[in-house]
């Protein structure tokens, strides 16, 4: 699905919604980032035209499927002059492993909290010059200085988000309160969908057996390994983030997914519903990030400030329905917005909800032991 791009399938209200999200209304000037520091000698667009960053006017995005507003792109491009192209990933593994060899010409990606750490550690990321970022003043205080980059010097946050089930009201009955109907069940057997992120899907195995998504040992991951082989049979696919859609097809019944892309489906289908199951979920935070050998870092820097805006965060917010961690987006978004529970879970269920940790010697025998659960 690397460049599969699905925005066709945000409803059309929420199209409509964004429509009036123009440049001009966001009032952002570009103009002031060209004298800022570091990056490429300026170079010419194909149409002989330098950005004001004094850049090429172009840049290249990579990131998560239906993780943007419909017209964000367009307008970034009507307010700076610069063209983004947007590539996309299914998961932190496919991204790590992209962007492992050298990047091969991205300018901004979209790392969850515990890759950014791991791709810090692999010296994979630029430091960000805040002086380029000034939007920053709009992020929540919450998540202006964070365990997995102190000082915010690698990353700057876009969502946070929980996983959990998302189920159709009338093929699942009651309504599943446990990992059990996902990991150790024959009772939808055909009718379930996985994520196929390694990391993830042990750590949530983890949570369910009564572990902390960060104390996953070599014996537990043995023991994780023969569940998901047993419960394999039962599984209709191990999906590449795009198990809303399935659930909406009508292919399965039952999901692990993402908070924001189950709500963004509970929009058009009243007929679909997410929980958190008893004990517990993990936490992700995805955040904009500067790879290492970006061909334009000054460019990279005006968008991710650009996407900090609060009218523009607003847009993406209203498509994506994921929680912000921007302040100012989360005021202009409204009580219905941030008192939708599917959304921002209640405070008794976080509390059981963890942010995954990068463990260096953890993390390949993830991905050793769900390269074996693929190929039994």
């Amino acid at each position: 699905m690397n460049d599969r791009i699905s925005l066709e399938a945000l409803k059309s209200n929420r199209r409509s919604l964004l429509k009036g999200m123009g440049a001009a209304a966001i009032g952002i000037s570009f103009a002031g980032l060209a004298g800022c520091g570091g990056g490429e000698s300026a170079k010419v667009g194909a149409d002989g035209k330098l950005a004001a960053t004094g850049e090429a006017p172009e840049l290249n995005f990579y990131n998560w499927d239906t993780y943007i507003g419909e017209t964000t792109l367009e307008d970034y491009k009507g307010a700076s002059g610069t063209n983004v192209k947007m590539s996309l990933f299914a998961n932190n593994d496919e991204l790590f492993a992209k962007l492992r060899a050298g990047n091969p010409g991205f300018d901004v990606i979209v790392p969850s909290n515990d890759f950014v750490e791991r791709m810090v550690q692999s010296d994979m990321i630029l430091p960000l010059d805040m002086a380029q970022i000034p939007n920053f003043k709009n992020i929540d205080p919450a998540f202006t200085d964070v365990a997995y980059d102190p000082g915010r010097k690698y990353s700057m946050p876009y969502t946070w988000l929980v996983l959990g089930i998302g189920y159709r009201k009338s093929k699942v009955k009651p309504e599943p309160d446990s990992w059990k109907v996902l990991f150790d069940s024959d009772q939808y057997k055909g009718r379930i969908a996985l994520l196929s992120e390694a990391g993830d899907l042990f750590r949530l195995y983890g949570k369910y057996l009564g572990k902390s998504v960060n104390e996953l040992n070599a014996a537990d991951i043995k023991r994780i390994e023969a569940m998901m082989i047993k419960q394999k049979p039962f599984v209709k696919a191990f999906h590449e983030d795009n198990g809303q859609d399935l659930l909406v097809k009508g292919e399965v019944d039952l999901v692990l997914e993402y908070n924001g892309d189950i709500a963004q489906k509970m929009v058009e289908d009243p007929d679909i519903g997410f929980v958190v199951p008893k004990e517990g979920s993990q936490l992700n935070s995805d955040s904009l990030c500067i790879p290492k050998g970006a061909p334009h870092p000054k460019n990279a820097h005006a968008f991710i400030n650009y996407l900090l805006d609060g009218n523009v965060g607003k847009g993406i917010t209203e498509a994506i329905q994921y929680p912000t961690p921007n302040g100012k987006v989360k005021e202009l978004m409204g009580e219905e917005y941030s008192n939708n529970q599917v959304i921002f879970p209640r405070a008794d269920v976080l509390s059981k909800c963890e942010y995954a940790k990068f463990n260096a010697d953890i993390q390949p025998l993830f991905e050793e032991a769900f390269t074996r659960v693929r190929a039994a």
